[in-house]
């Protein structure tokens, strides 16, 4: 088998037989200037800094690259999302001045598993999207960015509703017209799950995941397999210091023995997650927290990037083949990357090539639809 370079940056795959070479000059060269059409204005193909083309290394080195400091001063707000048992998120706000802040493009951020709104590449987008006139909200799940006493449940990869939530309160506080969103790993399976649920539900206007969980049982195994065990364990440490504190402050909900021992995601998902999130098990929470099952129903522009090299994200053929039959949305696979790395050969803070891409894909999409 051999590979070339498809439409967008994707690989694709030849297999003996295919003969992609029985072509005529001319036939190629029409193959050429067409594909070259097709690349939107907003795209940059994506090429790995010298070194950092092993999806390993991108992935390691992407987490602990440092950046320059973050200085937007951002006000917090609570927002309640869910008012059977008053569990609420914090959110971050930059606002644009009045009267453009209810016209402008508000994009609001969704971090991945045990990140926060202080995630880095969160941070990031929210420099570029401030920088480019628009509100920005940088959301943490629930009990993220040390929010753990703000509800008495866990956060889970199927609450998308509290994405709505977010979106429906500062919609009514601010008259927002138009809203994008946009989600990183577990992130990126909420918006685009939220997406699949609204549809065509105003204001939401744009959708964009970089590296989304879209396929959370495959996602789950796959971080079991040897070479991730180290993501895995990460992951695993991190998940069990929360769940201990949830029960420190809740003792009369969670357990704080009886639950055994926990060696793998998948277990935690199936001894902890099931049990305290209304699902039966592991397999009944990937299946119906997965935004696969929703995303044929995408109906505002929307971007989907993945690395082919992630080392442990996986999309299914049945998923990307939903994604590729769904007008509205625009699967950017690249060779390279690793997990929500990206790190690309430009200087600078144009290093970070899936936040510039991002940011390039909103304001193209929400410019036509604006009319301008």
């Amino acid at each position: 088998m051999s590979t070339d370079k498809g439409p967008f940056g994707a690989s694709r795959a030849y297999f003996p037989g295919d003969n992609p070479s029985v072509i005529s000059e001319s036939e190629e060269a029409q193959i050429i200037d067409e594909a070259a059409s097709a690349l939107p204005d907003w795209h940059i193909d994506f090429v790995p800094r010298r070194g950092l083309s092993n999806g390993h290394v991108q992935t390691i080195v992407g987490n602990y690259l440092r950046r320059p400091p973050f200085r937007l001063v951002s006000t917090p707000e609570e927002v309640l999302v869910d008012p059977a048992d008053n569990s609420r998120v914090v959110c971050y706000c930059n606002w644009q001045p009045l009267p453009e802040r209810a016209t402008s493009l508000t994009v609001v951020l969704v971090h991945g598993l045990e990140g926060s709104s202080d995630s880095q590449y969160i941070q990031g987008l929210a420099d570029r999207a401030w920088s480019a006139c628009c509100n920005v909200i940088r959301m943490n799940m629930r009990n993220c960015g040390d929010t753990d006493d703000l509800t008495p449940t866990l956060y889970h990869s199927g609450l998308s509703g509290d994405v709505g939530a977010v979106i429906s309160h500062f919609t009514q506080a601010q008259g927002l017209e138009r809203v994008a969103l946009v989600g990183y790993s577990m992130g990126g399976n909420l918006v685009l799950k939220l997406a699949g649920e609204w549809a065509n539900k105003s204001p939401l206007c744009a959708v964009a995941a970089v590296c989304p969980a879209i396929d959370l049982a495959a996602g789950s195994d796959a971080l079991h397999q040897p070479a991730n065990r180290g993501y895995e364990w990460h992951f695993l440490r991190r998940l069990m210091a929360r769940y201990r504190r949830k029960a420190a402050i809740y003792p009369h909900i969670f357990a704080k023995r009886g639950i055994g021992p926990i060696r793998s995601v998948r277990q935690f998902d199936d001894k902890i997650v099931a049990r305290y999130c209304g699902f039966r098990d592991a397999d009944d929470y990937y299946y119906r927290a997965a935004s696969a099952r929703v995303i044929d129903r995408i109906a505002v522009p929307t971007l989907v990037l993945r690395a082919l090299d992630d080392p442990f994200i996986r999309l299914i053929p049945e998923s990307r083949a939903k994604l590729l039959a769904n007008s509205h949305v625009k699967l950017i696979e690249t060779r390279h990357g690793g997990h929500c790395a990206y790190l690309s050969t430009d200087t600078g803070n144009d290093i970070h090539w899936a936040e510039a891409t991002v940011m390039r894909y909103l304001l193209h999409v929400t410019a036509q639809i604006n009319g301008s």
